[in-house]
């Protein structure tokens, strides 16, 4: 049973088609709202003195994809931290705390989407947020289809529990390996 999980764990990416993924996404949607908000943006840790600082000012906030381009090659020269994410969803607290100041309305902030640009004790910190999804939201598709492959490969594994159990205990009483006083079993 063991060695059959560690081979169904390494296979759960291709066990489920998206098809299979996506309907079940659809029917339990009441089970994925977040908690917390999600995020996808750009953030950066940058010492005050870098020489790139103005371009990376200029470049954190565009939609461009030339921009995007340019952003990946130069923020990693003088950034301590460089985070992208926007084609990725990030729970806000992951960035929050990268952030020195504490924001008094974080809901407020994240639906206003401005560009944040703070300077303090000798680094400038960037935050673009380029969508934002508050609390009580269905939680997206794609946030939702790790914990969905592994509930599928959970009940997955119960069924094949059950179902080999069952063959062993019939196959026991078959053989005569297990055997109930009176012939009855308990």
């Amino acid at each position: 049973m063991s060695q059959y999980r560690r081979a169904m764990a390494t296979q759960a990416n291709s066990i489920f088609s998206e098809d299979s993924l996506r309907a079940y996404y659809e029917t339990h949607k009441a089970d994925f709202v977040l908690e917390r908000p999600l995020v996808r943006g750009v953030y950066l840790k940058v010492p005050d003195e870098a020489s790139n600082l103005r371009l990376l000012k200029r470049l954190y906030t565009s939609a461009k994809a030339d921009d995007m381009d340019r952003l990946e090659k130069e923020a990693p020269k003088t950034a301590l931290h460089y985070d992208y994410f926007r084609e990725l969803w990030i729970d806000w607290e992951q960035i929050e705390t990268r952030i020195p100041t504490e924001i008094a309305s974080p809901a407020a902030f994240l639906k206003a989407g401005k560009p944040l640009d703070i300077s303090q004790d000798g680094y400038t910190y960037l935050l673009h947020v380029s969508d934002y999804l508050p609390a009580g939201s269905p939680l997206p598709f794609e946030a939702a289809e790790p914990i969905i492959r592994e509930r599928l490969l959970t009940r997955n594994r119960q069924a094949y529990d059950a179902e080999l159990l069952k063959d062993l205990y019939e196959q026991a009483l078959d053989n005569g390996t297990l055997t109930f006083p009176n012939g009855n079993p308990l």
